[in-house]
C-alpha cells in the first residue's frame, strides 16, 4: 500500500475515534456539538477512507514510483480536507455557542477548504478512471 493511502487511512481512524468521542459525550451544551461530530465521521473518516482506498486501487498510470500519477494533486487534497476538518471543528462549535460574523466565515472557509481537497482529489484519479493514460486522452 502507498504511503499516501496509509497516510489517508491513518487519519481517517483518527476522525473516527474523534467522532466517536464526541457522540460520548453527555448532554447540556455537548449537544451542539453533535453536527461537529457527524461531520467527523462523513467527512473524516468516510471520505478519506474513500480516497486513500481510490488511491490505493484505481487503475496505475504506467511504471516505477510515478506509477499512480502525479502526486501533488493528492498531497494537497489530504492538506486541504484537512486544515478544513480542523477548522470546522473549531468553528463549528463556537458559532453553536456563540454565533457571530467571525464564526460564520471559518466555517465558510472551512467548507471552501474541504471543497478544494474534493476538486484536487478528482483532478488526479479522473484520468486514472478514464484510461487517458491508456488512449492519449478522450
Amino acid at each position: 500500500m502507498p504511503r499516501l493511502a496509509r497516510l489517508y487511512i491513518k487519519a481517517a481512524w483518527v476522525y473516527l475515534l474523534l467522532a466517536w468521542a464526541l457522540e460520548a459525550v453527555p448532554g447540556g451544551w455537548w449537544n451542539r456539538l453533535r453536527p461537529t461530530a457527524w461531520h467527523l465521521f462523513l467527512v473524516g473518516w468516510v471520505t478519506q477512507m474513500i480516497f486513500g482506498a481510490a488511491y490505493w486501487m484505481f487503475p496505475i498510470v504506467g511504471h516505477g514510483p510515478t506509477k499512480r500519477g502525479d502526486e501533488r494533486p493528492v498531497w494537497a487534497a489530504w492538506f486541504l480536507l484537512n486544515a478544513g476538518l480542523l477548522l470546522r471543528t473549531v468553528a463549528e462549535p463556537w458559532q453553536a455557542r456563540n454565533p457571530g460574523p467571525l464564526s460564520a466565515g471559518l466555517l465558510v472557509a472551512a467548507a471552501w477548504l474541504q471543497w478544494l481537497a474534493g476538486v484536487a482529489f478528482v483532478v488526479h484519479i479522473w484520468p486514472r478512471i478514464r484510461g487517458w493514460y491508456r488512449r492519449g486522452g478522450a
